[in-house]
């Protein structure tokens, strides 16, 4: 008999308890082994605690054993994962870029969509459609007390990234004279991916270091690095705080999230009572995060198309049910109008 993590969430007690029942429902991976019709999901770190969750609620909803339920494997640890009866085992995609791939290498018999925090690339298949889920928003973060300053240009983090500018008084000569270490997360990451771009997309110099897992306070790299400079979600790390979703291992360690200098007159602040910004999420740090699925499936009228559409179509349960909205929002994103809409 099929199991699910949790029960449905009563509307009425969403607006004081969601955060904290929230973070003892939702599951890391599935408790056991998806059936073969389940819709199955890999790739983005940013998303991944958010699906958990809403396949919790989600699969409460369904009386019928037999319908396809909703499951997403997270992006760590490494190693091979089987994601659902009789299905190829593949490698455990870590990201966005890896959770496409795996989509396009494989048949809804393995992968059924791909968890992306960054939109479509010159080098996606035409045949993948990008569902909107969700708005979010990328900035930088650095360790709490350090020598960085509250807040940096875009022009600024491209010369850090691109290691012309190497020490903190090249920004202000009265911040301490100390080298700046930039830091990105694994190469399939969407939130690196979209954060570069944001930037400018520098050339990146021999200064970068490239490892940590996105989101990712805790790393050894990040923990204590009072020079460091890494991309992080908005709405992960309010997920992690003020969502009370942290753990151990995802957690925002000592890092801080900072700002985006504009102009004298203009400085984006990414959160704002416990919620991201309108102007940061409208501005060129603010995003879309998608599911990506095959057209050939979202758009097929057979009943794994259907559920598709039943669960991150417009009309869908995550588009329109209270619960899903609510999880989203204690999860740190902003639900969007464009949720549901095929890119």
């Amino acid at each position: 008999m099929r199991k699910t993590a949790a029960k449905l969430l009563a509307v009425a007690a969403l607006a004081t308890s969601l955060a904290t029942v929230a973070a003892g429902t939702s599951v890391a991976d599935p408790a056991s082994l998806p059936n073969s019709q389940d819709i199955v999901g890999v790739g983005s770190d940013t998303t991944q605690a958010v699906l958990n969750q809403l396949s919790t609620d989600y699969n409460a909803t369904l009386t019928d054993p037999n319908a396809p339920h909703l499951y997403s494997w997270d992006a760590i640890p490494t190693g091979t994962i089987t994601t659902k009866s009789g299905a190829t085992p593949i490698t455990r995609p870590n990201g966005s870029g890896a959770g496409i791939t795996a989509l396009n290498g494989n048949t809804s018999a393995t992968v059924d969509f791909a968890r992306s925090s960054r939109a479509r690339q010159a080098t996606d298949p035409a045949t993948d459609d990008f569902i909107a889920l969700a708005k979010d928003a990328v900035t930088w973060s650095a360790v709490n007390g350090g020598h960085a300053p509250a807040k940096l240009s875009a022009a600024q983090l491209n010369a850090i990234y691109a290691c012309t500018t190497t020490n903190w008084t090249q920004i202000d000569p009265t911040l301490p004279s100390a080298t700046i270490h930039p830091i990105l997360p694994q190469a399939a990451s969407g939130t690196r991916s979209f954060f570069l771009g944001a930037i400018g997309n520098p050339t990146l110099g021999s200064c970068v270091v490239t490892g940590p897992q996105e989101n990712e306070g805790v790393d050894p790299l990040l923990l204590n690095d009072v020079d460091a400079v890494f991309p992080y979600s908005v709405a992960h790390y309010l997920g992690q705080t003020v969502g009370g979703h942290s753990t151990p291992a995802d957690s925002v360690g000592n890092l801080t999230l900072r700002n985006i200098y504009v102009s004298p007159t203009l400085t984006l602040v990414p959160v704002t009572n416990n919620v991201i910004t309108t102007n940061f999420a409208n501005s060129s740090f603010g995003r879309v995060v998608y599911n990506v699925v095959r057209d050939a499936e979202w758009t097929a009228t057979d009943a794994h198309g259907t559920a598709l559409r039943a669960i991150f179509g417009p009309d869908g349960w995550i588009c329109n049910d209270a619960v899903a909205n609510a999880d989203l929002k204690s999860y740190g994103f902003l639900p969007t109008p464009a949720c549901g809409t095929a890119y």
